[in-house]
């Protein structure tokens, strides 16, 4: 039987979670290596070079990180501005430590048969554009 046939979801976002646990178990810096020129990739576009994005996701520069089987979310800081990140796991080519470049870099190819929703996709920004909505602050109010 063929993996099509099987239907089988890809490996990608659960190795990605293994080796960034692994990364951080160590004491090291992980990097992401990120497709920036994949549909619905939201990254600093004045730090792409080549089409690629490098990020660091060290736990303490991150907020909030998610990785998830459709995508990658987070908010860091560039240049002093938060930013929320949103990569598509078809847009990541490899999830490595900094200090010795081990990790794992992932074959480009590996989503060209599989069919990702648009919807999902779609879904998954707007319900994180929502979740992030600034709440009002409490306030008191003193009655006579």
């Amino acid at each position: 039987m063929s993996e099509q046939e099987l239907n089988l979801t890809p490996t990608r976002p659960y190795l990605a979670r293994g080796i960034y646990e692994w990364i951080c178990d160590n004491n090291l810096t992980p990097y992401l290596l990120v497709d920036a020129t994949q549909p619905y990739t939201d990254v600093p576009t004045q730090f792409i070079q080549d089409g690629q994005i490098v990020l660091n996701i060290v736990p303490h520069a991150v907020h909030r990180l998610n990785i998830g089987n459709e995508a990658i979310t987070f908010s860091a800081r560039f240049g002093g501005v938060s930013k929320d990140i949103y990569v598509p796991i078809n847009a990541v080519l490899g999830l490595y430590a900094r200090e010795n470049g081990q990790g794992m870099f992932f074959d480009p190819d590996e989503y060209a048969n599989v069919k990702v929703e648009e919807n999902t996709l779609k879904s998954n920004i707007t319900e994180t554009q929502e979740s992030e909505t600034p709440k009002k602050k409490p306030s008191l109010r003193i009655l006579d």
